[in-house]
């Protein structure tokens, strides 16, 4: 019993510090990876063919799908954890992480064989063509198979934070950006693989996630259970509950993405390549706010479970006055850092003039990219997943594409640019207002199983949307 209530950390103590060291301890590895990103690109640019940071581009546009799609599916496991942790129910959330897992590796098999047998027409439905096409696909082709290891390492990194391990999670994504920033130059330069080098060092990145991962997992928390396909069956409804939603809703950000990337194609490679650039240097800037996002879940999570709604409310609001005083000083950095980042990466023309961009107020929207953030996590761990499905098709959706269009019509690549960016205001507004009349019938009228019964609830909804994708 002591055993269980230690491992539901977040019930007692000061949510800002709670919210502040899961973020902080996330943020540091998630920077590693992302610095290890950043650095791909440079090696890249540093040899010299034009057509391969294009390539990058592109291909970090399927890529991000199918990331979504495991972060959908460990969205699932990491608010089931949580809130079994916080009902005092450690041996449940040993079993429920076990069910996800298998689930997950399964959906990633059939998923990542369906996007390798069109990444073709998956390319060129982007706006990819000629050598440059062929170099996405040759990248895709080398890290698309490994989806599975993905899931697994980002499904048991959610779980870590879910038990609270904040500090192992972020050694997870620290030694994840060891791995592959040693081996980036090896492959590159020294075996002369080029961008394929680049592709292999991250596979074997990507299996040092899912080993590390599994390996705390293992010897902190108890590991997993044993294969029961009765358990397993009977864990479905509430796996998918959260998680089809979970996973519709992350899969719309690759969507608005991909319109975006097609939208900036047709002003050629060198925009394609700036914006490259600039998904580079996003997550390194705003990592705090990635990792609030992940850090949130499991705070809300565990006191929902416990049924502690006062600090529920106390989590989320704390989030976002921490998400304000983050955003100023960082957008402040990065318009002194402008012409640097520019020149690292020898960006000229229309590329540099988007880095130019970016590098200034416009940044200013990720306060509102923040609240989506956070909103979706409160919702997928109040066991209304299905919100944060709706607010991110309507932020990919309507707060995209007529913004993007009408972006490029009157100011060309800038346009496009500033069409993604001030698209998401309106929707965080609502999103905000969303999450607060939840908290409130939350606490109300608390659901024993919301995530059941939102499977039932909505399944038509769910239909509807798989239907249409």
């Amino acid at each position: 019993m002591s055993a269980a209530k230690e491992q539901a950390t977040f019930l007692t103590g000061s949510l800002t510090k709670h919210i502040i060291s899961m973020s902080l301890t996330a943020a540091m590895g998630f920077i590693a990876l992302f610095v290890v990103d950043l650095a791909d690109m440079l090696f890249i640019s540093m040899l010299g063919i034009d057509e391969l940071a294009a390539a990058v581009g592109y291909a970090g546009t399927i890529l991000f799908m199918t990331t979504s799609i495991s972060i959908g599916m460990a969205i699932a496991g990491g608010a089931l954890v949580a809130k079994s942790l916080g009902e005092n129910k450690p041996e449940r959330a040993t079993e429920l992480l076990t069910h996800v897992l298998i689930m997950g590796v399964a959906f990633a098999v059939v998923f990542a064989a369906a996007i390798f047998a069109n990444l073709e027409d998956l390319t060129a439905l982007i706006g990819a063509t000629g050598r440059t096409q062929a170099l996405a696909v040759s990248y895709l082709q080398i890290l698309v198979p490994t989806m599975p290891v993905l899931m697994i390492g980002i499904i048991a990194s959610a779980a870590l934070r879910s038990h609270g391990a904040a500090k192992l999670a972020m050694m997870v994504t620290l030694i994840a950006g060891v791995v592959n920033a040693v081996l980036d130059p090896i492959f590159i330069f020294v075996l002369d693989m080029g961008l394929e080098g680049a592709a292999w060092a991250s596979v074997i990145s990507r299996f040092s996630v899912a080993a590390t991962a599994v390996w705390y997992i293992t010897r902190r928390y108890g590991g997993f259970v044993g294969l029961s396909p009765g358990a397993i069956a009977r864990d479905m409804r509430p796996i998918a509950a959260i998680a089809i939603p979970a996973m519709l809703a992350n899969v719309a950000t690759p969507v608005g993405s991909a319109y975006v990337t097609r939208a900036m194609a047709e002003f050629g490679d060198a925009a394609v390549a700036g914006m490259a650039v600039i998904g580079r240097v996003t997550p390194i800037a705003f990592a705090l706010i990635f990792a609030m996002s992940g850090a949130i879940g499991p705070i809300i999570g565990q006191n929902f479970g416990a049924g502690k709604h006062d600090r529920v409310r106390t989590s989320f609001n704390s989030s976002m006055i921490l998400i304000v005083i983050y955003v100023f000083p960082v957008v402040a950095a990065l318009y002194f850092l402008r012409t640097p980042i520019a020149d690292m990466f020898n960006a000229q023309g229309v590329a540099r003039d988007l880095i130019f961009l970016f590098c200034g107020p416009l940044s200013l929207t990720w306060i509102f990219t923040g609240v989506i953030f956070v909103a979706n996590a409160a919702y997928n761990n109040l066991g209304h997943p299905y919100y944060s499905t709706w607010i991110n098709w309507g932020r990919n959706t309507l707060g995209v594409v007529p913004f993007v269009y009408f972006g490029a019509q009157f100011w060309g690549a800038e346009g496009v640019l500033i069409g993604q960016m001030m698209g998401g205001v309106f929707v965080a507004i609502a999103s905000f207002i969303l999450a607060e009349r939840l908290m409130k019938s939350s606490a109300r009228a608390p659901t024993e199983k919301p995530d059941e019964a939102a499977l039932f609830k909505h399944q038509s909804m769910f239909k509807i949307m798989h239907h249409r994708r």
